[in-house]
């Protein structure tokens, strides 16, 4: 097991150096972070772990950071690692952890949100109540909320629209997901990421469905033939920090990581943003392609017919689905989606 510490300061020393100048520093406060995976060069390389090393610069504070392949830790766990503090910051991939809680996917419903604009609004509607039900329910507050980008289709095999996805074999993260893509007539297939290239490479998996620029990163297109520029979903995370941890930090302390950590989310959005069109680019080959590994996949002509197909399976069986689960657990879970995300997108679960 492979373990970046930051920081290796011994508190003998720190203390020496106290002594010597007359003065009681400030304690340190530990702060164990788990990170995203580390298949997402952009996200961990570029953003995550240079925020952590920064942060584990100041003074006050000493920042242990692992991706989480690297302490063989599941997205899905992500949530009870919070709650019961074993570690102190996590990142969440927020559909997937939802098996705790259905009511956190309701901010990345799977064919709710159409772009990334769309997706912004639907999180700054329900960012308050998520921190709530957070607080509330696994004892962990709200850092940020963020997207990895549109959840694109790569598949084996001729594809012109989404009919022809029926009868194939289609792997997916969320509950909602899989909701969509039985809808379209496919089978729904579970994995983490990590495992999906060989899925894709055997046949276990026909289709598979992240952001391009993961894809591209995974190397996905050296298995798959076809993309399909349809956005199924935005792939929200999210970095929580543990409540107690949270509260052993002062107020002052508690402004300047409340205001870090928003630089973060606004980078995390920046790379949403920016960074997909080029992998599309770069996964299909075209002359555009700058930064992202080229590759020769098909990209598919979506009409609005597929579009609309998606909206109506989203608005017949995708919602009211989320709405019965959900309100097993509080039932006054459709309510506050409807007033938050439903009002930001024009969609109602009765």
């Amino acid at each position: 097991m492979l373990t970046t510490t930051i920081k290796r300061v011994s508190l003998l020393t720190a203390c020496a150096c106290s002594m010597a100048l007359g003065g009681m520093a400030q304690a340190e406060t530990q702060l164990r972070v788990v990170g995203n995976f580390s298949g997402n060069k952009i996200h961990v390389e570029q953003v995550e772990r240079p925020f952590f090393v920064k942060l584990d610069e100041r003074d006050d504070l000493n920042v242990t950071y692992n991706t989480m392949d690297a302490i063989g830790l599941k997205a899905a766990d992500a949530l009870r690692g919070l709650r019961t503090g074993a570690f102190d910051v996590m990142s969440v991939q927020i559909g997937m952890a939802s098996r705790d809680d259905p009511f956190f996917e309701g901010v990345d419903l799977a064919g709710v949100a159409q772009n990334l604009d769309e997706q912004r609004n639907v999180v700054e509607a329900i960012r308050e109540k998520m921190d709530e039900r957070l607080q509330e329910r696994f004892n962990a507050k709200l850092m940020t909320l963020w997207p990895f980008g549109p959840q694109m289709l790569f598949c084996n095999g001729e594809i012109d629209g989404v009919d022809d996805l029926a009868g194939k074999k289609v792997r997916v993260f969320t509950p909602s997901m899989s909701r969509l893509v039985e809808g379209l007539g496919a089978t729904p297939v579970t994995l983490q990421f990590s495992e999906v290239y060989l899925a894709l490479q055997r046949g276990v998996a026909d289709c598979g469905v992240t952001a391009p620029t993961a894809a591209n990163g995974g190397k996905w297109p050296e298995v798959t033939t076809h993309l399909v520029p349809l956005p199924l979903s935005f792939s929200v995370q999210g970095h929580f920090m543990n409540l107690g941890a949270w509260n052993r930090l002062d107020a002052t302390q508690q402004e300047e990581l409340t205001a870090a950590f928003k630089e973060m989310e606004q980078q995390m959005w920046d790379i949403a943003y920016n960074v997909n069109d080029d992998a599309i680019a770069c996964s299909t080959g075209q002359e555009n392609c700058e930064h992202h590994t080229r590759y020769d996949m098909t990209l598919v002509d979506i009409g609005e017919s597929s579009s609309q197909q998606v909206r109506e399976i989203t608005e017949k069986t995708v919602l009211p689905a989320w709405g019965e689960n959900c309100n097993r657990i509080s039932s006054e879970c459709t309510q506050v989606w409807n007033d938050t995300v439903g009002a930001a997108t024009g969609y109602s679960i009765k």
